[in-house]
């Protein structure tokens, strides 16, 4: 049997060819730390606004959502061009890449002297999260063999849960573990800063010592940089690629919305309960908690049933299931009430549900030598998903009911469950076979 022809297993999860077992253990030591270090930065920017810089509090909130504007508007421009770059130049250099310049952001950002410094220390920080995400999601979609897709795509979405607790409770509480023992605030923002931009250097050296280097192809078979650009979203004919884009620009949405309304919603019904702001802030925390949870434990179950399924069939489900979720929060008028946790509970498995369920359609249909640039468009989408639902929401959350972006969200699941039977019984095509997605060796 030939090297090219040799597959290896880590634990449950078989590897395309020609992937080895460090390069599987190496890239879930990455997944783990990916998100977690890519959304430190809100919890480090709370941190700064308040203890370095003393911005008031009543505009800490425009200042907050600026930042996070700039920063969907870089990535939106980058992620194809950083797709790109990893078909052309291999994935695991980009990667790497990623994380040093979150290390950089991380080390700049607790030395900042005005909130205009912080605009700029941004502009780092998105092109580092292009970096990052992208290689996440790229190697997610080269690793797996066929008929492991959905469980890897599982359990990378529970490590980088459990990264993103353990990452932003452990490192979080840094900043009161240096001023117990005698920093004052300043120092013990920039030691915290400076350990979470060691820990991404760390990671980077990882992924450049324990992912397999090169590009996807051999140097004849590769595209051209024109072509791949163009590619990314040329791709969009086939109605399954469309499908995964339009699951990408729904499942971002939907990760934004429980983020940022769960947590509101529940703020605000604790303070009209009478709560002081402390309690009302950790009631609705809990709530969003609570559907993370129930994340973190779906994802394991639903991860092997795509795997004995076509793919736009569980794609289906998927969105059924998110449908489910987001459109039941019409029968709970008070998030604080005792049968609220059934309603975040279905919210957490549907959220999950579509990332799983696209995740595993992208990485597929996705042709080898141009998956860094589908991949790439896949995040784009994912990137207008944020940009456009994230503010109507609000508007319509703060103008007609708190409800409402959770309704939004559940009406496009409705839409896209019908596009995905529609797709699965005009379009049946399923490659369910590795070879398939052979790659050639460079």
């Amino acid at each position: 049997m030939s090297e090219l022809d040799r597959t290896y297993r880590i634990g449950p999860i078989y590897l395309a060819p020609t992937i080895q077992p460090r390069h599987g253990w190496s890239f879930l030591v990455a997944a783990f730390f990916s998100i977690g270090l890519m959304i430190f930065i809100s919890i480090g920017q709370t941190y700064i606004l308040n203890e370095h810089l003393g911005v008031a509090e009543e505009i800490q909130g425009t200042i907050s959502g600026q930042l996070v504007f700039l920063t969907e508007i870089v990535t939106l421009l980058l992620f194809l061009p950083a797709g790109v770059l990893m078909d052309r130049i291999g994935r695991r250099g980009v990667y790497a890449a990623g994380f040093l310049i979150l290390a950089l952001t991380y080390a700049l950002y607790p030395l900042a002297e005005s909130v205009e410094a912080l605009y700029l220390y941004r502009i780092i920080y998105a092109i580092g999260v292009v970096a990052v995400a992208g290689g996440l999601s790229t190697v997610l979609a080269d690793y797996p063999a066929e008929r492991s897709r959905g469980k890897l795509v599982a359990i990378v979405g529970v490590l980088s849960g459990l990264g993103v607790v353990l990452i932003s409770q452990g490192l979080g509480s840094l900043p009161r573990v240096f001023t117990d023992a005698g920093f004052d605030g300043v120092m013990a923002g920039r030691i915290t800063h400076f350990i979470v931009a060691g820990l991404a250097v760390s990671v980077a050296l990882l992924i450049f010592w324990g992912l397999k280097p090169g590009a996807p192809v051999a140097r004849k078979a590769r595209l051209s940089v024109r072509q791949l650009f163009i590619g990314g979203f040329a791709q969009a004919r086939n109605p399954r690629i469309l499908l995964a884009y339009s699951s990408a620009f729904i499942a971002r949405g939907d990760q934004s919305v429980n983020a940022i309304f769960l947590v509101l919603w529940g703020t605000l019904a604790g303070k009209a309960a009478g709560m002081d702001s402390a309690a009302a802030v950790l009631s609705g925390t809990m709530i969003f908690v609570m559907a993370q949870i129930a994340a973190l434990v779906w994802a394991p179950i639903l991860g092997p049933m795509i795997d004995r399924i076509d793919r736009v069939t569980g794609m289906a489900i998927c969105m059924a299931l998110a449908a489910l979720g987001n459109l039941g929060v019409l029968a709970l008028s008070d998030p604080l009430s005792a049968i609220g946790p059934v309603f975040f509970i279905l919210l957490g498995i549907g959220q999950i549900s579509v990332y799983l369920g696209g995740q595993s359609l992208i990485g597929q249909e996705a042709p080898v030598a141009q998956r860094g640039s589908v991949l790439g468009a896949f995040n784009v989408a994912g990137a207008i998903g944020i940009l456009l639902i994230t503010p109507i929401g609000g508007f319509l959350f703060d103008r007609v009911d708190p409800r409402a972006p959770f309704v939004i969200v559940g009406i496009i699941n409705v839409m896209l469950m019908f596009a995905s039977i529609y797709v699965r019984m005009r379009f049946p095509t399923d490659r369910t076979t590795d070879a398939a997605h052979k790659p050639t060796q460079s």
